[in-house]
Formats: structure tokens, sequence, C-alpha cells
């Protein structure tokens, strides 16, 4: 943990946020050399952040000892270069006992997802995360998605909150947020709240969260293509719109098209694509499935034209 304040760190990230996999050995048990290597690389490639423990990094299929392991090796490679966030989620007992384990293991700070199962009012909503934020120093980071999914007057009441400091967006309902937006600007007024694009390859609408003054998001493909991943986010800050449209045509769409033919294809195919670039981070565990060969063919085939479209097949 560092005592630099975590929302102006993740502002002013040079780089894309880095969600890692979690790497396991052939027996499926957690190969934590295998995930320090990954951060490792992520970091050293130009990552702004680190997100452990994450959706990409199967949250859901580790055990609380796993998971605390993960988190503090990912604090231990990254050394204090960038931040690191771990994921935090199940009922509100659950998510707390997770915040405090990454506490104990030096995270900087936490992306809650969604709560198990349930589908819960609004005040439901707000009481969990509230009560969340109020029980780890850490700050947090709320994942909007799925059964999560707030109002405008909710994420006032969120940005009011001591420790809560931003809403990722994983719903995708670009109306919705330039509500929400417009709403903490003036239900708020003065509170530094920040919003991400937390869509699967959230690159493919990168441009569109760019013009409701959305620019920071995830990026599940410097996991595996961080050349890629770069000049996209380069592209993207300094408004080349046609290196990223040029990206988004030849490398990022093909991508997304891909990953829509299997469940769970936003975490296997990454975690296949990993592999590919030479880092031995194991399969998905159950109940997510492996992608077929073909269309790891296919994904391959996909990086390749990727690189290609960089001009020199950097890092292909």
């Amino acid at each position: 943990m560092t005592s630099a304040p975590l929302a102006a760190r993740l502002t002013s990230a040079p780089g894309p946020l880095f969600f890692p996999v979690t790497a396991y050995g052939p027996d499926g048990a957690l190969d934590l050399d295998a995930f320090r290597a990954h951060v490792r690389s992520g970091v050293e490639a130009g990552a702004g952040a680190v997100f452990a423990c994450c959706g990409t990094g199967e949250f859901h299929a580790l055990t609380p000892e796993e998971f605390r392991d993960c988190v503090a090796a990912a604090v231990e490679e990254t050394a204090g270069r960038v931040p690191v966030l771990a994921g935090a989620g199940y009922g509100t007992a659950l998510a707390v006992r997770y915040a405090r384990l990454a506490e104990e293991a030096g995270a900087d700070g936490i992306l809650a997802m969604p709560p198990y199962l349930v589908v819960a009012d609004q005040a439901g909503l707000l009481r969990h995360y509230t009560a969340l934020a109020s029980a780890t120093a850490l700050d947090v980071i709320v994942y909007q998605r799925d059964n999560a999914v707030f109002t405008p007057q909710t994420v006032v009441e969120l940005a009011a909150t001591d420790g809560i400091i931003g809403l990722k967006d994983g719903h995708g309902d670009l109306d919705l947020m330039q509500r929400i937006v417009s709403a903490v600007r003036t239900g708020a007024p003065g509170r530094d709240f920040l919003y991400f694009n937390g869509l699967p390859t959230a690159e493919l609408t990168g441009l569109a969260y760019r013009g409701i003054g959305i620019t920071l998001y995830s990026s599940a493909v410097f996991c595996f293509a961080p050349e890629i991943a770069l000049a996209f986010h380069r592209a993207l800050a300094d408004g080349d719109d046609a290196t990223a449209e040029r990206l988004l045509d030849g490398f990022y769409r093909p991508l997304v098209e891909l990953r829509a033919k299997g469940r769970g294809y936003a975490v296997s195919l990454v975690k296949a694509a990993v592999r590919m670039r030479g880092q031995d981070v194991g399969e998905v565990r159950p109940p997510l499935s492996e992608p077929s060969a073909a269309h790891v063919k296919e994904l391959a085939d996909i990086v390749a034209r990727g690189y290609a479209l960089l001009g020199d097949g950097a890092g292909a």
C-alpha cells in the first residue's frame, strides 16, 4: 500500500488498467510464481494499475486464502510502482471479509463486485456498498453490472459516501451513464468521483465513453497484447481517432465477435491468449471451460492481425 491518494494515482495513470489472470498449475492449484511473472510483465510493459483477483482473475473461483496470497503477491511484485486493487464480492459479510484480507495483504483499493445472485432494490444496494466502505480503510470502486445497476440518485449517494471513490460501468447504457455523471456533478459538487468503462473489451466502446467524459477503462487485452493495448490507449488519449478506428476495425471488433461465440470467453479466451504469448498460466477453473481449438486458432489469427496493424509486428 502507498500513501498517495488512490484516485489521483488512477487519474494520472500513464497506461491501461491491468486485470491479470490468475495462474494455476497442471494440477489446478494456485501457481504464485507464474502469477508473479504475469503481474511483473504487465507492470514492466506500462500498466497504470493492477486489479488483482477481479473478473478476469476468476475471483469467483478463489478461496479466501488463495485470494489473500494472490493480492499479497501482486503487492510485492508492483513494489509501489503502481497501485494494486483487489476484487471483493458476494454478500455483505463475505465482501467485508475479502476487503479486509486485501487490506491485510497491502492493497491500495477495492473493486466491489455485484452481490451474489440476489436482485436487490436501490436501498439494499446502497446499504451493501456503504457497509463495505465503512468496514475497511481502503478506497472502494463500485462495479455496476448485472444485478447491481444504479439510478443516478443512488450514485449521488454513493459518491457522497466516505471511502467510495468511483463507479466502474459494466452495464453499457450510455444514456444512464450520462445521467449519472450529470447527477453527481450537480448533486455532489466538489466531489472528485471517478468513472470507468468496465465493459468486456472496453476499447470497443472507448470512443463512445470518451464522448461523455469517461476515459479510464479496464483492458483485458493488455494481459496478452500490451503493445496493441498501449497503442490504442495513446490514440484515445491523444485524440488520434484514425489509429483508434484502425485498431477497432482490424483487431478489437473481430476479437469481440469471437468472444461472443462462447460462454465465459471473456475470461477463457484471455487466458488462452496469455498462454499463446508464452506465459504458462494454466487453464480456467470450473465452471468455466476452455475455448475450442478452432476458436483458439481464430484468436491467434486476430492477435497476429492486431500486431500487423502496429506497423512492425512488435511483440507478436
